[in-house]
């Protein structure tokens, strides 16, 4: 939002606000509808009580008057306005100019038209990844790979197969090439929420089961970075070699898809 200002932003602030407000029905929300209403959508009050906000409080935002709100604030009143995703970050950007704190941990699922993309990439291993790198999303080629499907939700984190998972671990026969540059990847993504609980606690706990990992972590100076694999033995024995390529799947989410390419022969040589 360059060269916008809070001041430009606050008409545009208001108008979201009352948008989305009259959107809604009390019975949309789980409120009981009584008496006559003149507008449609919910009250003020409504949404104040919803968003667990003071309504003074809720009213003067609503209002754009020059008051500052805290970022908890803001997705109290996102999630009693129903906003999606898209709005969410709209209003932040309205009201701070950023978008919403990064949530690492969160295991979103995702639409269907990206499902059917992963579906669709027959030829190709490929899955989507959250900011802490959880499988959240992954097609046939890359369960064959990886038996995402058969792992519970926590075991389907990336980092979490490659250094805590000795079977996986031996299916990797370039791992020493390939395990560091996960390692320095995850570690330039760890900058996006440096404070956020479930990334520190995945590196604690990377930390305490593989001394290469917490090596390679608190190495500084790394110069080279992968999101994925580079070879991997499959369930038959056999070697496949591989090159990468990312998607962003949505922005504001930290979603990524990663998309495996089958090397030609001359480059596995």
């Amino acid at each position: 939002m360059s060269g916008r200002t809070l001041e430009r932003t606050r008409g545009e602030l208001s108008d979201f606000l009352m948008r989305h407000r009259a959107k809604l029905r009390p019975a949309d929300v789980g409120l009981p509808t009584t008496g006559g209403r003149r507008t449609p959508g919910l009250r003020r009050e409504e949404v104040a009580q919803l968003a667990g906000v003071g309504l003074t409080w809720y009213t003067w935002f609503e209002q754009g008057r020059d008051i500052q709100v805290s970022e908890s604030f803001l997705l109290r009143v996102s999630k009693a306005l129903r906003l999606d995703d898209a709005e969410c970050c709209h209003l932040f950007l309205l009201a701070h100019r950023r978008p919403p704190p990064a949530e690492a941990g969160q295991s979103p699922s995702v639409g269907p038209l990206i499902q059917q993309l992963l579906d669709d990439l027959v030829a190709r291993p490929a899955y989507v990844l959250n900011l802490r790198w959880d499988a959240v999303a992954w097609n046939r080629g890359a369960d064959d790979l990886f038996g995402l499907s058969g792992r519970q939700q926590g075991d389907r984190n990336i980092l979490r197969m490659v250094f805590a998972d000795p079977g996986m671990r031996h299916r990797l026969p370039a791992w020493h090439e390939d395990a560091p540059k996960l390692v320095a990847q995850f570690r330039c993504d760890l900058a996006a929420a440096p404070d956020d609980p479930g990334m520190l606690g995945l590196v604690d706990d990377l930390k305490a089961v593989s001394p290469d990992f917490r090596r390679w972590f608190e190495q500084p100076g790394m110069d080279s970075y992968a999101r994925g694999v580079g070879a991997v033995l499959d369930l038959a024995g056999a070697r496949q070699d591989f090159t990468h390529e990312m998607l962003v799947v949505d922005e504001y989410r930290h979603l990524r898809m990663i998309v495996y390419f089958q090397s030609p022969p001359t480059e596995r040589r």
